[in-house]
């Protein structure tokens, strides 16, 4: 996924140009031919107003936000139209702190109608109807703030959004049809909901996610699944507060918000729509608890996937990634590793080796009651894999070797190729460890796939470490093109189709042959990127052998999804496999990835 803060990083040099001081201009009350609020938002995405100057709208002030690149404060109409389609609210965007108004002043408000796009306009992200550059006089105050819409499972619709394969901007909004469009028809409106299921745990951005419809897609954990690209799940929003951080509560998924959040329905570039909250429900624990798989049976060999989301020696997690491998994991006999940083982190010195890295883990593995697992990787070039820049992220083979030894065929780099040759009738590979096709289109600016051949109980088991692009880019769930673009997926359909083919030819040299195709696929276990993976009857991806509500390994947005996957060639005909969710729905997560593991008889 996108890196959170640098994306956020941009919205604030965005915000920043359009920055405008407020005023107070003590003028005459508005008068009863003046534009009303609902007039400014219009029955559609687009203001009829935009870019139009306006002068007395008024309104009841229903809160004030005095933080962060987007500050000013939301006014209400308390006598709203008869038209279910057009917003009653709407957000008054003074640049700086907002001074001389508070939560229940009735004003009068003059400026420019403007529909800001957050993220800009190539995220294609939904605009935000403001009143920008504004003066405003404050008639009254002390005023009841007008009552919240409360955002229920009856109110919000089953369908997500319309479809018409482009913009939705310019179609009238049906807020009884499709959930897009009854939360655009409250933008900028006072709303409410009760008790509501927390669906993605607090972040380090005091955010988190609830649902207003706790059956829907729900699993046993208590998120709710993303299953595929029509189940977007209607009933989430994203939670954010007016208050100080320090009052947000710490939720992990499967907590509910007990009794009432209300606050202004707002929209931004990283959620969509979002209940700023001035009242927040109460946190009840949902007791969740990590899991824990299963030890693997002596003849079993185990193999896990594990993001340790950009791992470096600076890193304060190493106890608690080694505690996972080892109690939650159960120590497996071979673990990939994604996101293992070089020795000095971000630190962009031309450092590429990553050994040290790779040597406190190890050591707190085994200081954590695990074995002394023996490591295997490549060093990428400077600067050409793509992640956090000077970080050259990279897979890793650990492995136990009292249990799995490695074939070391020497001779691979970051720019040479393995290939597949027959050794003693049996397919095997020329270089060990070694990278598929580094210098392909298909892995530009990306992390190669790391290949090794490995030897358990007499048998070969050739493994191939992943970690494709990221879905940086993409459009959003709530974005204004629907169904929205995935202009990511192109580089992620190269690169299945380069490890498929790779794979191929292993199965070509030894019918029987016995590989593991894992790690972070960025892509769902319905994408196209895992169908051009799987091909005809060369892999299966193995997490469709859980139950639907149990598949996922991310938290995304409210949704638990499947980003992280292993794969397997037909020989491969008894195993069990775990999602093993340690992370992903926890607010003091130490990687935002949850591990699989995958165990079977070779």
């Amino acid at each position: 996924m996108p890196s959170k803060s640098s994306a956020r990083l941009a919205a604030l040099t965005v915000a920043a140009v359009c920055t405008a001081a407020s005023t107070v201009v003590l003028t005459s009350p508005a008068h009863a031919d003046s534009v009303r609020i609902h007039d400014i938002q219009g029955d559609t995405r687009i203001s009829p107003y935009a870019g139009e100057q306006v002068a007395d709208v008024a309104g009841i002030v229903t809160g004030v936000r005095t933080y962060g690149s987007s500050r000013g404060f939301w006014i209400q109409d308390p006598a709203p139209d008869a038209d279910p389609a057009t917003s009653e609210g709407v957000f008054v965007f003074t640049g700086s702190t907002p001074k001389g108004v508070a939560v229940g002043d009735a004003v009068t408000v003059s400026g420019t109608v403007s529909e800001y796009v957050p993220g800009g306009t190539s995220s294609g992200n939904q605009s935000l109807t403001e009143i920008t550059r504004p003066a405003f006089t404050v008639v009254s105050s002390g005023n009841a703030v007008p009552a919240a819409t409360p955002v229920t499972s009856r109110s919000v619709p089953a369908a997500y959004a319309p479809v018409p394969n482009g913009s939705i901007n310019d179609l009238p909004l049906r807020p009884s049809a499709y959930a897009l469009d009854l939360y655009e028809s409250l933008e900028g409106m006072n709303v409410q909901v009760s008790d509501t299921r927390v669906v993605g745990a607090t972040d380090p951005y005091t955010e988190l996610w609830v649902t207003v419809k706790p059956w829907e897609h729900r699993n046993l954990r208590g998120g709710t699944v993303y299953g595929s690209y029509g189940s977007q799940n209607t009933g989430r929003l994203q939670i954010q507060s007016l208050g100080k951080a320090a009052d947000f509560p710490d939720a992990n998924v499967g907590d509910t918000l007990t009794g009432e959040t209300t606050g202004p329905l707002d929209y931004n570039q990283f959620g969509g729509y979002t209940l700023v909250a001035d009242e927040l429900g109460t946190l009840r624990s949902g007791d969740l608890q990590r899991e824990t798989t299963r030890r693997q049976h002596r003849s079993e060999l185990a193999v896990a996937t594990y993001n340790v989301e950009n791992l470096d020696p600076s890193d304060d997690t190493f106890a608690a990634h080694a505690a996972a491998i080892v109690n939650n994991l159960r120590s497996p006999d071979i673990v990939s590793l994604e996101e293992i940083q070089d020795n000095n982190g971000a630190t962009d010195d031309g450092t590429v080796a990553a050994d040290l890295t790779l040597a406190r883990l190890i050591e707190a593995i085994e200081a954590a009651g695990g074995p002394r697992y023996e490591w295997r990787a490549i060093d990428p070039a400077d600067k050409q894999d793509g992640g956090q820049p000077g970080g050259n992220i990279r897979q890793a083979f650990l492995f136990n070797p009292d249990r799995v030894s490695f074939t070391d065929r020497p001779g691979g780099d970051a720019t040479t190729p393995t290939d597949v040759t027959r050794v003693r009738g049996k397919a095997a590979l020329t270089t060990s460890p070694g990278r598929i096709d580094p210098t392909s289109e298909a892995f530009e600016d990306s992390r190669k796939p790391l290949a090794g051949e490995f030897t358990f109980r007499g048998r070969t088991v050739i493994v191939i470490a992943n970690h494709f692009s990221s879905k940086g880019g993409d459009q959003g769930l709530t974005s204004a093109y629907q169904p929205p673009s995935r202009g990511s997926e192109t580089q992620r359909h190269l690169q299945a189709e380069a490890v498929h083919d790779f794979t191929a030819k292993i199965l070509k040299t030894q019918k029987n042959a016995k590989v593991v195709v894992l790690g972070d696929i960025n892509d769902f276990e319905f994408s196209e990127t895992t169908d051009i993976l799987e091909g005809r009857n060369t892999l299966w991806s193995a997490v469709k052998s859980l139950p639907r509500s149990e598949r996922y390994s991310y938290v995304y947005q409210g949704n638990s999804q499947v980003l992280d996957q292993i794969l397997i060639t037909p020989s491969i005909r008894r195993f069990s496999y775990d999602s093993v969710h340690i992370n992903a729905e926890f607010h003091d997560q130490i990687s935002d990835h949850d591990p699989q593991i995958l165990r079977f008889r070779p």
